[in-house]
C-alpha cells in the first residue's frame, strides 16, 4: 500500500488541485521542504497514530520532511508554546489543530505574519480557519457530526443520553455533544460528564452516572480514550448490548464492540485525510503557489456492523 500511495498520490492530488496530471513529473523532483504538524493530543491518545502514519506516507510521496509535535499532557497552553517554537524554527509550512481558537490564534497569527503557509486540521471550524488566514481547513464539522449521530439515535427512539467527554477543555468536544442533544431534542445540561483521561476514573464515572440516572437510554463517547472504559463499564453492569451506544473514531476495541452489538456505530472522520492532504497541499503551495480554493470535510462517515469488515483491517493505520 505504501508503494502504491507514493507512486499515485502525485497524480491523484495534483489532479484535484489543478485538474491536470501534468504536474506529476514535477512533483517527483526533490524539493526537501520541512513542514511541522502541531496537534493538541496528549501522548496517550492512540487515535493520532493514523495521522502520524499519514504524514509519514505523504512526506515520502512528495519528498518533504514532516515533523509531528504535541503537548505530552494535552495542555493547550503548552500547545500554544509548541506552536510558537515551531514558528520560530521557520518551517516551510505549518499544520495545526484549532483546539481552542482564543488560546491558539496568537501563535498561529505569528506564522501567518512571517509568511509561513498554514493549513488547519481536525479541531476548529472553517470560519475560524479563514479568520486566521489559513490556506484551508481539513476536518470534520463537529456539531454536524454530533447532530448526524443524534439523528441516528432519534430514529432508534432515543430521547435521553449521556455524553462521556474526556477532553472537555476542547470546545469542539462540546460541539459534538451539543449536536447530539439537539438532534434528539434534549438539553445538554445534565447530559454531559467531564471524565478526564484516566481509564479507571472514566469507567467509575460512567458507572456512577448510570446508577444515578437510570432512565438514560444512550451513551455517546468522543473517541477511544473514553470509549474503551465505557465498554468495560457497560460489560460490568450487564448493560452492554442493551444501552444504545455510539462513539466517535475507531480502534480495534471499538471494532470488536461494533461486531458484538455493544456499539451501534462509530463516527469516522477519516484522520488519514487530515494528515495526508495538508502535506500535499503545502508542497504544491511551496513549489508552485497553488492551493485548493475550498476546504475539505473529511467526515462524518458512519461505521456500523454492516461495513465494519471493510475498514477494521486498516484501523490504526489508514482508518
Amino acid at each position: 500500500m505504501k508503494k502504491i500511495l507514493k507512486t499515485t498520490s502525485s497524480l491523484v492530488f495534483a489532479g484535484v488541485v489543478t485538474a491536470s496530471a501534468m504536474l506529476a513529473p514535477t512533483m517527483a523532483q526533490a524539493a526537501g521542504e520541512r513542514f511541522v504538524l502541531v496537534s493538541h493530543a496528549d501522548d496517550a491518545d492512540s487515535w493520532w497514530n493514523t495521522i502520524k502514519n499519514a504524514i509519514k506516507e505523504a512526506g515520502s510521496a512528495v519528498d518533504a520532511k514532516v515533523e509531528y509535535r504535541n503537548p505530552p499532557t494535552g495542555d493547550l497552553a503548552d500547545m500554544a508554546r509548541i506552536v510558537e517554537q515551531a514558528v520560530a524554527s521557520n518551517p516551510d509550512g505549518l499544520i495545526v489543530t484549532i483546539a481552542d481558537y482564543d488560546v491558539l490564534k496568537g501563535p498561529i497569527n505569528k506564522a501567518i505574519k512571517k509568511g509561513i503557509p498554514v493549513v488547519t486540521i481536525n479541531s476548529g471550524t472553517t470560519e475560524q480557519s479563514e479568520k486566521l488566514g489559513a490556506l484551508m481547513h481539513v476536518g470534520q464539522p463537529e456539531y454536524d457530526a454530533g447532530f448526524g449521530a443524534g439523528k441516528k439515535a432519534k430514529a432508534a427512539g432515543i430521547k435521553s443520553f449521556v455524553c462521556v467527554n474526556h477532553y472537555i477543555e476542547n470546545p469542539a468536544s462540546v460541539d459534538r455533544c451539543q449536536g447530539f442533544a439537539d438532534a434528539i431534542g434534549t438539553d445538554l445540561k445534565g447530559s454531559m460528564i467531564d471524565v478526564g483521561k484516566d481509564p479507571l476514573d472514566i469507567e467509575k464515572k460512567v458507572q456512577a452516572y448510570l446508577r444515578k440516572n437510570k432512565n438514560t437510554e444512550a451513551v455517546l463517547t468522543l473517541g477511544p480514550t473514553s470509549a474503551h472504559p465505557t465498554i468495560r463499564a457497560l460489560n460490568k453492569t450487564k448493560q452492554a448490548g442493551k444501552m444504545y451506544f455510539g462513539t466517535f473514531d475507531l480502534s480495534p476495541e471499538i471494532s470488536k464492540a461494533i461486531k458484538s452489538d455493544t456499539i451501534a456505530f462509530a463516527i469516522d472522520q477519516q484522520p488519514y485525510l487530515q494528515g495526508y492532504m495538508p502535506v500535499v497541499v503545502l508542497s504544491l503551495y511551496s513549489r508552485y503557489g497553488i492551493a485548493p480554493s475550498n476546504n475539505i470535510n473529511s467526515g462524518p462517515g458512519f461505521i456500523t456492523k454492516d461495513n465494519i469488515s471493510q475498514v477494521e483491517k486498516l484501523a490504526g493505520e489508514i482508518r
